[in-house]
């Protein structure tokens, strides 16, 4: 009984240590990146996570395009916010007016709304894009944008 005991308040003890909470650091090289994928990409698009996994229902890519670089038409069922860090580019809702985004810019893509995104013919551009999934989707991607939608 007293080793039951001993035990019981031994484990209680250890235990708020095992759950204690305490800052990380993940450093940048340990998230990667990748070029995006010619599906869902035209031109050359470096994407690099800046969440780690454990942000699972929430998503940030540093995504840099580089001269002529966009994404396919896309939505995101919870939105998505684009925090440009770099350089100057385009982004454009189905059926608007494309819209210049330079550094320090905040572009809100409201749920569900049809857009592209990325560098303008000329420069390169860089943003935070982050997105929270909804039943496991962040984005759900739609048609390349052709070459007369992204200069027009």
């Amino acid at each position: 009984m007293t080793r039951t005991l001993g035990l019981t308040l031994a484990l209680a003890l250890v235990a708020p240590a095992a759950f204690a909470r305490s800052q990380t650091i993940t450093r940048a090289d340990a998230l990667g990146g990748r070029i995006g994928s010619a599906e869902t990409f035209t031109g050359t698009a470096h994407i690099a996570p800046v969440f780690p996994p454990e942000m699972a229902d929430v998503s940030a890519g540093e995504v840099t395009f580089l001269p002529g670089a966009r994404s396919a038409w896309h939505t995101h069922p919870a939105g998505q916010m684009l925090v440009v860090t770099d350089g100057v580019g385009w982004t454009q809702e189905r059926d608007g007016e494309k819209t210049v985004m330079r550094a320090g810019d905040v572009v809100w893509c409201p749920p569900d709304v049809e857009h592209w995104h990325g560098a303008t013919d000329t420069t390169a551009v860089t943003h935070y894009a982050i997105q929270k999934a909804v039943d496991g989707e962040a984005v759900l991607w739609g048609q390349h944008v052709t070459d007369e939608e992204y200069l027009d």
